[in-house]
């Protein structure tokens, strides 16, 4: 199976300019665990995850929180893994295990296309371990 046929087409992203605490929300209303920073080409430029995220939330004083002047580029990991959203799954999940990550931004031509992840593959694990058989 093709990443594209199981991966996520929606790629919810920030900027490099965007505060925690806008991050925080994004991911609270669009249920992520991740967000993809882009620039305003779409070039992958970091990611951030909801532990680094929770992490900078807790440390920030009421005034950073009130004036949000932290910004998402001093706190994300510049480290993105991409893969092309035409590979197999396997090839995915093997990325994950050798790059220590938990999601993968799929890229056609240079051009982010979705979202897989680990929680997608065991989805698909399981659904195929657990139809009954006849």
């Amino acid at each position: 199976m093709k990443i594209k046929e199981a991966m996520n087409q929606k790629v919810i992203s920030i900027t490099e300019n965007t505060s925690p605490i806008e991050a925080f929300e994004k991911m609270y209303k669009n249920g992520v665990r991740r967000l993809f920073v882009l620039d305003e080409k779409g070039t992958p430029k970091g990611v951030l995850s909801y532990s680094d995220l929770i992490g900078v939330l807790n440390q920030l004083s009421d005034l950073d929180k009130e004036n949000n002047s932290q910004k998402v580029i001093d706190v994300m990991s510049t480290d993105v893994v991409t893969i092309n959203a035409q590979e197999n799954i396997e090839n995915a999940a093997n990325l994950m295990l050798r790059a220590d990550v938990s999601g993968l931004l799929a890229m056609d031509f240079e051009k982010p296309v979705g979202v897989i992840t680990k929680t997608d593959i065991c989805r698909l694990v399981a659904a195929r371990l657990l139809v009954p058989s006849e």
